[in-house]
C-alpha cells in the first residue's frame, strides 16, 4: 500500500485525509493517507524519515511550505516562481520532486463554475503566500491582474516579478479604481479573524463576481457575506479550491485525474 500524508502545524482541521481517500475509492487506487503534525524544530528530519520509509509523497501546509520547497531537489515551474510547495513526490532515483498545485486548483474550480474566461480583469486582495501561489496559472489563463494589499510595498513586488508572465499591475488599497472587475478574489486571511479588508464598497458592487480562498462548512466567509449585502450575485468560497488543488496533487502521484463533483456535492 502506497503511503502518504498531509503535514502542517496546527493540522487536525486538515480534510486532506477525506479527500484523497474519496479519490482512491474512486480510481481504484490502494494508498494510505494521513494527517501527521509537523514539529518546528525538528520538520525537515521529520520529512526525511517519513520518506526513507518508503512513503511515496506527500502535501504540505502551513506553516512549512517555504520549508518543504528548499527540501526537494527538483521543482516545476509554478512551483519556482511561488516560492512555496504544497506537494512532494519521491522519485525515482529517491529525490523529492517539488510542486505548487494550489494555483491549478483555483483555476480549475474557476473553470468548474464558468467564471474564468480570457482577457478578464481580476482584482485580488492581498499579497502573501496564498497569492504567490496562484498567480502564474491565473497568467498563463490570460487573465489581466490588479493586485492590492495592505502593505503596498509588497503588491509591488509580486507585480515586479510575475510582469513576465503576462498583465499585472498593483494598486494602493485606497486607490482601487472604481470599476467593474470580472471577478475579485480575496487571497487574505483576515476572515479567520472575522473581519475583511476595507475596501470601497462601490467595487464590490460593480464586481460580477467574488470568490474567497477561505472556507467554511457552516456559513457564509466574512467576504462571502460582505459581497452579497453589496449585491454580488455570484459568489463562492474556496472549498473547491481545496478540492481541485488535491486532485491536481493525486494526479502527479497516480498518473489519474479523479472526479472533484462527488466531493464538492457531499458538502
Amino acid at each position: 500500500m502506497d503511503k502518504y500524508a498531509v503535514w502542517g502545524n496546527p493540522i487536525a482541521q486538515s480534510k486532506s485525509p477525506q479527500i484523497h481517500r474519496h479519490f482512491a475509492q474512486q480510481t481504484q487506487q490502494n494508498l494510505d493517507y494521513v494527517a501527521i503534525l509537523g514539529d518546528e524544530e525538528q520538520f525537515e528530519q521529520q520529512l526525511l524519515d517519513f520518506f526513507a520509509q518508503g512513503a511515496q509523497g506527500c502535501n504540505i501546509t502551513a506553516p512549512f511550505k517555504e520549508r518543504a520547497f528548499k527540501l526537494a531537489q527538483q521543482h516545476s515551474e509554478r512551483c519556482l516562481s511561488a516560492e512555496s510547495c504544497n506537494t512532494l513526490k519521491k522519485l525515482a532515483d529517491g529525490t523529492l520532486f517539488a510542486d505548487n498545485t494550489d494555483g491549478a486548483g483555483l483555476v480549475s474550480d474557476l473553470q468548474r463554475l464558468n467564471w474564468l474566461k480570457a482577457n478578464q480583469n481580476i482584482l485580488i486582495l492581498g499579497a502573501g503566500g496564498a497569492t504567490k501561489g496562484v498567480l502564474l496559472p491565473l497568467l498563463q489563463a490570460q487573465q489581466n491582474i490588479l493586485i492590492t494589499n495592505r502593505t503596498f510595498s509588497k503588491a509591488q513586488e509580486l507585480a515586479a516579478k510575475f510582469s513576465q508572465y503576462g498583465n499585472i499591475q498593483a494598486v494602493e488599497l485606497e486607490h482601487i479604481p472604481v470599476q467593474k472587475f470580472d471577478l475579485i478574489i480575496n487571497a487574505t486571511s483576515t476572515g479567520l479573524q472575522g473581519k475583511t479588508l476595507n475596501i470601497n464598497p462601490q467595487i464590490l458592487q460593480l464586481a460580477t463576481a467574488a470568490y474567497d480562498m477561505q472556507y467554511s462548512k457552516e456559513s457564509d466567509t466574512p467576504f462571502i457575506a460582505l459581497c452579497k449585502q453589496q449585491g454580488v450575485k455570484q459568489t463562492c468560497d474556496g472549498f473547491g479550491m481545496l478540492v481541485g488543488q488535491a486532485a491536481h496533487a493525486f494526479y502527479l502521484w497516480s498518473g489519474v485525474m479523479p472526479d472533484v463533483e462527488p466531493l464538492l456535492m457531499l458538502v
